[in-house]
């Protein structure tokens, strides 16, 4: 035997704990070992109500100041030249900049006396379900790298997403499904596939995107001529070999994956075409939507679907939608788009209160940054926007065990900076897995010599969020 060869065995043996307790759970999702015999993903906090999470993402950075959070004062300095404090970031603060007002009307709703832009027509119904929070802070003023920060933890990509990590942390409820789904728009969103993906984690953690047009997994209907029995013998067969390597290299992780990939894809196509086949809902549900009816079908049936996945127990559903980049024309450009999503995200709301599972599933609504009180001016006064500000911001949640009926935090006089209850995206993504049962210092996974988390080195619970 060469020294190279023996060199491989050794590696191969060392490798051995770590691959056999991959495939025993591969193994075990299918079947050939018990489930006493492995550990099963469970909550670090049973008393926790949500089981599910419906992430609503705003790509772009929504403006906080033109949708939940208004700010009077900006129509006395409206188009006066804007003083420069020493720790405002933007990503285009050069030349002369001005402050603006919002172009939108506010009022109170609810009793709960929540703000909302007019335009919110459909939300203001459930403003009292949802609990509003105004102190995050981002760091990233640039969108690839903003998206990555809040939907991993690391500006720089390559971490697992915050679905990913739930996913690895509770299961799945319906071994059909992927437990965590992502529906984005055609365009993906700037930093893409990345933003849903499983980093270090086993890639059977990682975000299955449906497409949005056609068929929303390719091959999901398997030709004709093939049957489900042949299918079922070719993916015995193929497991049976992988299996046989697997034996001889335990360590190869990617290989485990991909079976238990091969034995998901197969269990899918009984149950994917039926949920995403909508004309089984009734007209009064498709009309709560939007769907059919424009500007909200596009948004309405990924809402829609988003319902029907956590009913049928996907733990992690993400929804995208995107353009919210205001630099110019804010009044156009918000004021389109918040019909496109008002109903629809209301809908969802109502529907999963009727249905009793509200309280078992986290909404969250945010973006990957806010947006400045000031802006260069294009073309005259009615062209104005903002620019991206990772100081102040609008997130908020509904369901799941959070704190209905309320605001949290504040920003300053002009929206520029959060100024009460003030914590880093981090601390709402610690805060985010509590909601869900789990303990951001618990849900770790050693790679590259450490054990790594969301949070990457830590957070804190922000209490006010829950109930």
């Amino acid at each position: 035997m060469s020294n190279s060869y023996a060199r491989r065995e050794v590696l191969y043996g060392l490798g051995a704990g770590l691959g056999s307790i991959a495939l025993t759970s591969m193994l075990a999702d299918d079947g050939v070992v018990k489930a006493s015999e492995r550990s099963t993903p469970r909550p670090h906090f049973p008393g926790f109500k949500a089981k599910h999470c419906i992430f609503l993402y705003m790509e772009g950075g929504p403006s906080h100041l033109d949708t939940f959070d208004p700010k009077p004062k900006l129509r006395d300095l409206h188009l006066k030249s804007f003083q420069r404090g020493g720790d405002e970031q933007s990503a285009m603060s050069s030349g002369k900049r001005y402050y603006v007002q919002s172009p939108f009307e506010f009022h109170k709703v609810g009793e709960s006396a929540a703000d909302m832009c007019v335009l919110w027509q459909e939300l203001a119904d459930v403003a009292d379900d949802i609990c509003f929070y105004r102190g995050c802070q981002v760091e990233s003023v640039n969108h690839p790298t903003a998206n990555y920060h809040v939907n991993t933890g690391n500006q720089f990509g390559g971490d697992p997403a915050l679905g990913a990590w739930v996913n690895y942390g509770l299961g799945s409820e319906n071994s059909d499904l992927p437990g965590f789904i992502v529906l984005p728009e055609l365009a993906h969103p700037q930093g893409g596939a990345a933003n849903w993906a499983n980093g270090f984690l086993p890639t059977s953690y990682q975000g299955t995107a449906l497409r949005p047009q056609g068929s929303p997994i390719l091959n999901i209907h398997p030709r004709r001529e093939i049957t489900r029995t042949h299918q079922r013998r070719n993916i015995d067969f193929l497991q049976q070999l992988n299996r046989r390597h697997a034996t001889r290299h335990p360590d190869h992780e990617e290989l485990a994956a991909r079976m238990q990939s091969y034995e998901l894809a197969f269990r899918m196509q009984t149950q994917v075409p039926g949920i995403v086949d909508l004309s089984r809902e009734s007209k009064q549900t498709l009309d709560l939507y939007g769907v059919g009816h424009e500007p909200t079908d596009n948004f309405a049936r990924r809402c829609l679907l988003a319902r029907k996945l956590v009913e049928e127990g996907v733990r992690f559903v993400q929804l995208f939608a995107g353009t919210w980049d205001s630099h110019d024309y804010i009044a156009k450009a918000h004021g389109a788009l918040i019909p496109t999503v008002d109903r629809p995200i209301a809908a969802l709301i109502k529907d999963l209160k009727q249905r009793g599972l509200l309280d078992e599933t986290l909404i969250v609504w945010m973006g990957e940054f806010g947006r400045t009180p000031d802006n260069g001016v294009r073309g005259g006064g009615v062209a104005y926007g903002r620019d991206h500000n990772p100081n102040a911001m609008t997130v908020w949640l509904a369901g799941g065990g959070c704190k209905a009926g309320h605001t949290i935090g504040a920003t300053d006089d002009i929206g520029a900076t959060a100024v009460e209850h003030v914590h880093h995206v981090r601390d709402l993504h610690v805060t985010l897995l509590r909601l869900l049962g789990l303990d951001d210092n618990n849900l770790t996974y050693y790679h590259a010599g450490r054990f790594k988390q969301l949070s990457q080195f830590g957070g804190k619970v922000i209490t006010e969020l829950i109930a």
